[in-house]
């Protein structure tokens, strides 16, 4: 990769990564006591993952998740800041697992796409569940198995704001398939 090339990239996840923080600050909901939001926050970093690749998408994610941990933390474990924060953001890069090479178009863009944000957001689902269950126990009503209460906790805002990402996604591929195709 030539510096130009790799320079542009660079600046590609810096300003995804300050969209993402713009994104995550304007929350559809935000009523989760431990945290958590329906949000478009993802969207840049999917948007990196699918345009750029896996290591860009990755990176996105891990600089969004570092500054989600500084101006908006609930931290009660060093390890579950990790796990919530940096690690949680950073495998939704992963999405780019899924990105189709060439000039691919309708259904088979819409199948990556589902795939890419399924597989994403299930790996972020995965870090804050882990999180869930190993530190946010006593919030579990009483009754409740933790691992039960972790999974509705994490999946009633993960799910929405997935659905929204990827109807998001879908559109703009539709109004210009040069947002998510490599420059």
């Amino acid at each position: 990769m030539n510096n130009s090339r790799s320079t542009l990239i660079m600046a590609e996840v810096a300003m995804m990564a300050a969209l993402a923080v713009i994104l995550d600050l304007l929350t559809f909901l935000r009523f989760w006591p431990q945290g958590g939001s329906v949000s478009l926050a993802m969207l840049p970093i999917l948007v990196m993952a699918f345009r750029r690749g896996i290591r860009p998408g990755v990176a996105t994610g891990l600089i969004f998740g570092i500054i989600n941990m500084i101006y908006n933390p609930f931290i009660v474990h060093w390890l579950q800041a990790l796990l919530d924060y940096p690690v949680a953001f950073a495998v939704i890069g992963l999405a780019g697992l899924f990105t189709i090479k060439g000039k691919a178009s309708g259904p088979k863009v819409v199948i990556s796409l589902i795939l890419g944000v399924t597989a994403g957001v299930a790996l972020r689902f995965l870090a804050h569940f882990t999180a869930g269950v190993v530190w946010f126990g006593e919030f579990a009503p009483e009754g409740t198995p933790v691992a039960v209460y972790a999974f509705t906790y994490n999946i009633s805002y993960l799910l929405p704001s997935m659905i929204v990402c990827l109807i998001v996604l879908i559109l703009l591929n539709i109004g210009s398939r040069r947002i998510l195709q490599p420059a």
